[in-house]
């Protein structure tokens, strides 16, 4: 992992940032690197509500607005970004309006690599729509002075059609802070963690490979 200028991650909701790129992040704030991590909605219309229960469809946005404040804390990252997106209506938000924002960000910050989803391979459309936002933001600069983009994908057909990662960091060194950062999204991710405790304590190789190791692909401008 080389060190960069600045990094932006932009994903749209909370935990979108733990799941997949929590490690790649730790590792650049560890390298001294400025991480802005802009993130669309507080998850409103999650249906998680922790296990057991502990929140409710009223109560939900204030806790995972706390609990996104939690995992930015455990990852190191000073400049979190909440957009005020409602969840679940980024897919019907303006593309003009949502390609200038993306744009603005990237004017004030200059980063030299952006992380966000793939369009078309990220599954959900709140993430199609994000990583397309981004994706329009960038094409729209002179080739010369585009960032990298870092994109995430796990739909079923993502390697089959995009073939394989580009990208495959080892983040052991920093899967602690990984795992700190899940946790922070207790309402999301409780029951998950608990059902992996026991394969994390033995070392189950394939749980392990999916903590240790965080996949990108490069987007073909």
């Amino acid at each position: 992992m080389e060190k960069e200028r600045q990094v932006l991650v932009v994903f749209p909701h909370p935990d979108d940032e733990a799941f997949g790129v929590s490690g790649t992040i730790a590792s650049h704030v560890n390298m001294g690197t400025p991480v802005t991590y802009a993130c669309l909605t507080l998850g409103q219309m999650g249906r998680n509500m922790g296990n057991p229960p502990f929140a409710n469809r009223e109560t939900l946005p204030a806790i995972r607005e706390q609990e996104l404040d939690n995992a930015a804390r455990a990852m190191g990252i000073n400049d979190l970004r909440k957009l005020g997106f409602r969840d679940k209506t980024i897919e019907f938000e303006d593309e003009n309006r949502l390609t200038n924002l993306m744009s603005s960000l990237i004017t004030e910050l200059n980063p030299s690599l952006i992380i966000t989803f793939y369009p078309g391979y990220s599954v959900h459309p709140d993430h199609e729509a994000t990583g397309a936002a981004v994706v329009r933001a960038v094409e729209k600069m002179p080739e010369t002075s585009r960032p990298k983009l870092h994109c995430v994908a796990f739909s079923r057909n993502c390697v089959e059609e995009l073939g394989e990662p580009d990208i495959v960091y080892n983040i052991s060194a920093v899967a602690d802070i990984k795992l700190d950062a899940i946790r922070a999204h207790r309402s999301q991710t409780e029951l998950m963690l608990a059902n992996m405790a026991d394969k994390l304590k033995a070392k189950d190789p394939q749980t392990m490979a999916w903590l240790h190791n965080e996949r990108f692909w490069t987007y073909p401008f």
